[in-house]
């Protein structure tokens, strides 16, 4: 699906957004959020990606990143999504305390067989949403948006309390997950 939304210079932070197919709430579980962490680390420790701001929910995922040097972003949000749909699909198969395991991974198949651009499943849905960061309004109003996620979903009180975000690095002195390069 064609999309107006595009990756551009590195000079830029950009907002990005990827969800599960069908919105499925197939992140719920902390061993499918790590894999995510564990990628996102690899990326900025091997592939050049700068992580601004990060959360990840049940469905879909929230960065504030940029590339550095060479490293486009859009190449790395390629492989970063290539490499955790073969591994959250892997976890999900291999999981026999996943109650969800054969709608799942029947739905995955589904939408991978009516997606000429997958051969067997689709986790991820296609587009990232790339929204250019170029004021500090901008800057400002994702960040706290990426940050409220947890808040909204009524999972926590407080975005710092959420463990699969950055809002703790920027609300407190203690250091989250992954390394982020503040914005503020």
């Amino acid at each position: 699906m064609a999309t107006r939304y595009r990756f551009g210079e590195n000079d830029y932070a950009y907002f990005v957004t990827y969800a599960v197919v069908s919105w499925v709430d197939a992140l719920s579980r902390p061993a499918y959020k790590d894999i995510i962490v564990n990628s996102l680390d690899f990326c900025i420790n091997n592939k050049g990606l700068t992580l601004h701001a990060w959360v990840i929910m049940n469905n879909h995922v929230h960065l504030i990143a940029s590339g550095c040097d060479e490293h486009k972003l859009e190449d790395i949000m390629r492989d970063h999504k290539k490499f955790t749909a073969q591994e959250l699909l892997r976890a999900i198969q291999n999981n026999n305390q996943e109650s969800r395991q054969s709608w799942m991974l029947w739905l995955f198949s589904s939408a991978g067989q009516n997606n000429p651009n997958n051969k067997y499943h689709q986790f991820w849905q296609q587009d990232n949403h790339p929204v250019k960061l170029t004021t500090m309004e901008m800057i400002i109003q994702k960040l706290n948006y990426l940050h409220d996620n947890p808040v909204r979903a009524r999972i926590v009180f407080e975005p710092q309390h959420y463990v699969y975000g950055s809002a703790v690095d920027y609300f407190t002195e203690r250091k989250g997950l992954l390394p982020v390069t503040l914005l503020l």
